[in-house]
């Protein structure tokens, strides 16, 4: 267990999930697999290795009183407000306590993100970070800028999460043409006619849905629903990992029926 312990700590420092991860992309690109024009980015949530009651005041000044059970203590969460600015895990201090919508469990839990090419639905770029309203829209920016130069001018798709003035105008200053799910209730959407009135926007909308399925395939398959690692750089390691590994499982796919999505 040493051993495996110290071994994984150099791939961690040699960012090995992110080598294999530009490997098999390389592979797809030379294979004509890739368009690099029109993209979709998404984020998902992986809910971490880690319980609500390790979800603690981090001011506590006075001594919690006697747990009833020391293994598994009786812990009530009624009438206190929990909130990350004032709390935070004692198993796991990197997750975030957050929900996916209104209504939904709030959940000790890291944010996923994927860069998704829409001509085949590979992913060509992959992250985690910490969960927060603004993981998704940060990581956008920094994804696009990952493209190559020649193609500058490119297609996003997104949710209407994506849809806010900041991102938009980030998107914009890097040459990117936001095709993003507007908001129409409650909020004023920061999309106007000049991009929406085109058909590729709507095309945007229907191909962003696929995104759904790299989800869904390292939800169930890539065992990424909970992660089983501590930390950001841990479970962002093993996110990667999977995402290759579901790029992989997709190329064979698209390479056996002749490259047709």
């Amino acid at each position: 267990m040493t051993v495996f312990t110290k071994n994984r700590e150099r791939l961690l420092a040699g960012d090995i999930a992110q080598a294999f991860f530009q490997a098999v992309l390389a592979e797809a690109e030379r294979r004509q697999l890739l368009s690099q024009e029109h993209f979709t980015i998404d984020g998902t949530l992986v809910q971490a290795w880690a319980g609500q009651k390790s979800f603690k005041r981090r001011d506590r000044r006075r001594p919690p009183p006697p747990a009833d059970d020391p293994g598994n203590p009786t812990v009530n969460f009624h009438g206190e407000r929990r909130a990350n600015t004032t709390h935070g895990s004692t198993t796991d201090p990197d997750a975030r306590l957050t929900k996916r919508g209104p209504g939904q469990e709030a959940k000790l839990a890291y944010q996923g993100h994927v860069l998704m090419d829409n001509r085949h639905g590979l992913a060509v770029a992959t992250g985690l970070t910490r969960a927060s309203g603004t993981a998704e829209r940060e990581t956008a920016g920094q994804f696009v800028r990952t493209v190559p130069a020649r193609h500058r001018h490119i297609t996003l798709g997104a949710d209407k999460g994506y849809d806010t003035r900041a991102c938009v105008a980030a998107l914009r200053a890097a040459g990117v043409t936001p095709h993003i799910a507007q908001h129409t209730r409650r909020r004023r959407s920061a999309l106007d006619r000049r991009t929406t009135r085109h058909p590729g926007s709507a095309h945007s909308q229907r191909r962003r849905k696929r995104v759904e399925e790299i989800f869904g395939w390292l939800k169930t398959i890539g065992l990424q629903r909970q992660t089983r690692f501590r930390g950001v750089a841990r479970v962002a390691w093993m996110f990667t990992f999977a995402t290759a590994a579901y790029n992989l499982v997709r190329m064979r796919r698209l390479l056996a029926a002749g490259g047709v999505p």
